[in-house]
């Protein structure tokens, strides 16, 4: 155990370790409470939160006015089944799907449910309205991708470490290097139904497509009468800098896949969202969620959008790209290889000269900064876009400070 950590967060951390599966490598804190964008530890140490629970508080915690719409849903009525229409709603619905441009929802609660969900529903619409025989609708996804870890998520998947011992996997699907126009040009076929895809590895570390990538793949996806489908449960919701990313790209899926931040930072809340003539195909009975869209999620999820609504928090994200950004490339070729990312999303690539992602992350715990890694070599910070100017300098100046230590002491 590492000699900093307390009594206290040892005995959390040991508990941990004897009665939960070993599924996850925490960084060495025991965390108690957190407000706004700032989290703290059981032995009353602040950190800056640029993990954000992988964007589900992009809000920040205990975010004001999702803790009164918690508290007065949850005395009125917090779980009902689809069986019944339940009061609200009908609002997030409409109000979700008016923010995407889009006819109509369907709600579920995690990423990987709207992921498998939306998967679902282009093979239906592969077989009842494009005609593809049964059985043999084929969806195209990329290479380096994360939609979740389900069996029918990782079958989409080339991660060896999410892969390994999982087998047999669901047919039906093929990769193709992503940023790749000419490899998915020649993978697309008769029987193909979908391509599904997020604007941005988040997972694979935050890896952006070339410009007029996602706005080729949308022509040739169109031309051939196959759907579009864009994983948002990431890049979504504001994080990027604008409502969706698909947006910046200027060009419109078919299907989008929503998580994370629409549950504001308090509970899972996912959505498919699209039109009629493919949302449409489902009946009921076909497919279903005993918490999907129940009425709590529905009233977390409507502030949520009625926050976005008001695009302020986008203007934010955008306002303060440069402040992120700036300081980060300044490191390149000095303990920092690549920037990628866009609004308050950053994918910074750290010298293997220097250490590795997670050692930088855990010099970074030490200067009041949470961060995570992703891959071996690639941080990932996505701070809540509520922070100030002031805060996200202390980010930058910490990692910086952090950087150049490191950097100095590989010469």
């Amino acid at each position: 155990m590492n000699a900093s950590v307390s009594q206290r967060a040892e005995n959390e951390i040991g508990k941990v370790k004897d009665y939960s599966a070993n599924n996850y490598a925490p960084l060495p804190l025991v965390l108690e409470s957190a407000q706004g964008p700032w989290i703290t530890d059981v032995d009353g140490k602040r950190y800056l939160d640029c993990l954000s629970a992988y964007s589900a508080t992009t809000f920040g915690h205990a975010y004001p006015k999702f803790i009164e719409v918690l508290r007065e849903q949850t005395q009125k009525i917090s779980i009902a089944s689809r069986a019944v229409y339940v009061e609200g709603f009908g609002d997030f619905a409409e109000g979700l799907a008016k923010l995407a441009g889009k006819e109509m929802i369907l709600a579920m609660n995690t990423g990987a449910e709207a992921n498998e969900t939306a998967l679902k529903v282009a093979r239906k619409w592969g077989y009842r309205v494009k005609g593809v025989p049964e059985g043999r609708a084929k969806i195209i996804g990329a290479e380096g991708n994360f939609h979740g870890r389900t069996t029918t998520m990782i079958s989409l998947s080339d991660d060896p470490v999410a892969r390994a011992d999982y087998g047999p996997f669901t047919p039906g699907f093929e990769l193709v290097p992503f940023n790749d126009i000419e490899a998915l040009k020649a993978a697309i076929d008769a029987d193909t139904v979908a391509v599904f895809l997020e604007p941005i590895q988040g997972e694979n570390g935050v890896y952006v497509p070339d410009e007029g990538y996602l706005k080729q793949v949308r022509e040739l996806t169109s031309e051939h009468n196959v759907l579009l489908i864009l994983d948002e449960v990431q890049t979504g919701l504001g994080r990027t800098g604008t409502t969706f990313r698909f947006q910046a790209e200027g060009i419109e899926p078919d299907l989008i896949t929503v998580a994370k931040a629409l549950g504001g930072g308090i509970l899972p809340v996912s959505a498919v969202i699209g039109n009629r003539d493919v949302l449409g195909v489902l009946e009921p009975g076909t497919h279903g969620s005993t918490f999907g869209g129940n009425p709590l999620a529905a009233a977390i999820g409507k502030a949520v959008v009625d926050e976005l609504a008001t695009g302020q928090w986008q203007k934010n994200s955008q306002e303060l790209h440069a402040a992120l950004f700036e300081p980060l490339r300044a490191l390149i070729g000095r303990g920092v290889t690549e920037v990628r990312g866009a609004g308050l999303w950053a994918g910074v690539d750290i010298d293997p000269k220097i250490g590795t992602a997670k050692d930088v992350c855990v010099d970074m715990l030490e200067k009041g900064v949470l961060a995570k890694d992703t891959r071996a070599k690639t941080i990932r910070l996505a701070p809540p876009f509520i922070v100030s100017r002031e805060e996200v300098d202390l980010i930058t100046r910490a990692f910086t400070e952090v950087i150049e230590a490191r950097w100095q002491a590989a010469q």
